[in-house]
């Protein structure tokens, strides 16, 4: 159950900030003229292509370098090896980075299917760019930044790399570590293990088919471009 509890938790606010994140990103390549939006647009896909694993290691072997080392200002606040090690910021922030591609993309597909006139209608009778974004882009784009957020939500809790590096300590742990720790146990583990991954199949699947009803069309929709 803390397993259960610890994911829902990571996952949760790595989903918020995913959302907050690709919508800002989705905004600026779609909607703007900026210079380096392609720039841009492929470092936000950039965590589908570099492994889990060495990126759960770079956070490792960014916690041992200034300003996270013994004796530095943030000291603590991040810790994945020590006496009292603290991963649950970098679980957060792996769990983001990881997922943000999904959003990136439902929130570009939203985008490019919404005309922007009405934005720009908007902003003509005197609303700001922020009101005009939270009171007309973010209503038309509600079904994919919920697909995509499902999405996102749904990898994030069974996250395997980063959880597996990262989570050292019991109480610590996402569902993903303690299915590997109970399989490992003598007795019940083996069950115990095997019950838990029947879960996270079936979340997976359930999330899955919500992100799909949502907008309404075949999954394939959300990554449109």
């Amino acid at each position: 159950m803390g397993s259960i509890r610890n994911s829902l938790f990571y996952a949760t606010i790595a989903v918020m900030i995913d959302l907050v994140l690709g919508l800002l990103i989705g905004y600026l390549i779609v909607r703007t003229r900026l210079w380096g939006r392609s720039l841009l647009d492929a470092l936000s896909m950039l965590p589908l292509a570099v492994p889990g694993l060495v990126m759960a290691f770079g956070y490792v072997a960014m916690t041992l370098r200034w300003p996270f080392a013994e004796g530095d200002p943030l000291e603590g606040w991040a810790d994945v090896i020590g006496a009292n090690p603290n991963p649950v910021p970098l679980l957060i922030i792996a769990y983001a980075i990881r997922r943000l591609p999904y959003v990136v993309r439902a929130t570009v597909a939203g985008l490019q299917q919404t005309s922007g006139e009405l934005e720009e209608a908007a902003l003509n009778l005197g609303a700001g760019r922020v009101r005009a974004v939270r009171t007309i882009i973010v209503p038309l784009i509600a079904a994919n930044l919920i697909a995509g957020g499902l999405l996102a939500f749904s990898f994030a809790m069974l996250e395997v790399s980063d959880s597996l590096i990262l989570a050292l300590r019991e109480e610590h742990f996402p569902i993903t570590k303690a299915i590997y720790v109970l399989f490992e146990r003598l007795g019940d583990g083996l069950y115990i293990a095997s019950a838990m991954g029947v879960w996270g199949m079936a979340l997976l699947a359930v999330t899955l088919v919500g992100a799909s009803l949502m907008i309404g069309k075949k999954m394939g929709a959300i990554f449109r471009v």
